[in-house]
């Protein structure tokens, strides 16, 4: 009976590590945004949650009877005709589609609103009523022989660091 007492002090403190990290991610996640979001007043700018990859939540979100112009394995696109203004909503399957879908539009520069694995393009005033409504972020992208920001800190040097 001796020889069973002295594994439960062994059993008790291998279940305590086990538990231990759960436990305390568990708690620390589950208040972590509760507390920041009731310690900060209402801010006028209060952000939208961020509507799903999908074009037609994403049109149904805004009103919109959506036509679907693209479907690939990489990405669904589908073009929204409103009084407002017209727009393009394009999701992808994964992040890294959406990235490259970004990189590549980059070349022709403008304003696009973005999510979680979808781009919408349009008018930069119609952008920002979307926003409103599907949430996602504001990107400014560079177009090809667009002028770098002036920068006097960087001035320009050929190779043999002339100015």
């Amino acid at each position: 009976m001796t020889a069973r007492r002295s594994y439960r002090p062994r059993t008790a403190a291998l279940l305590a590590v086990l538990l231990m990290p759960p436990l305390v991610l568990g708690c620390s996640a589950a208040s972590s945004p509760q507390s920041k979001s009731s310690s900060q007043a209402p801010n006028s700018d209060s952000r939208v949650t961020a509507a799903p990859a999908n074009v037609e939540k994403i049109a149904s979100m805004t009103n919109c009877t959506v036509e679907l112009r693209t479907e690939a394995d990489e990405l669904r696109e589908g073009v929204c005709v409103t009084p407002q203004g017209n727009w393009i909503v394009t999701t992808f399957p994964a992040e890294k589609f959406k990235r490259s879908w970004l990189d590549a539009a980059s070349m022709y520069g403008g304003t696009y609103l973005v999510g979680p694995r979808w781009a919408i393009s349009g008018e930069l005033t119609v952008l920002k009523t979307l926003r409103k409504k599907v949430g996602g972020e504001l990107q400014e992208l560079r177009g090809i022989g667009s002028p770098a920001p002036s920068d006097p800190s960087r001035a320009s040097t050929d190779p043999q660091g002339q100015p």
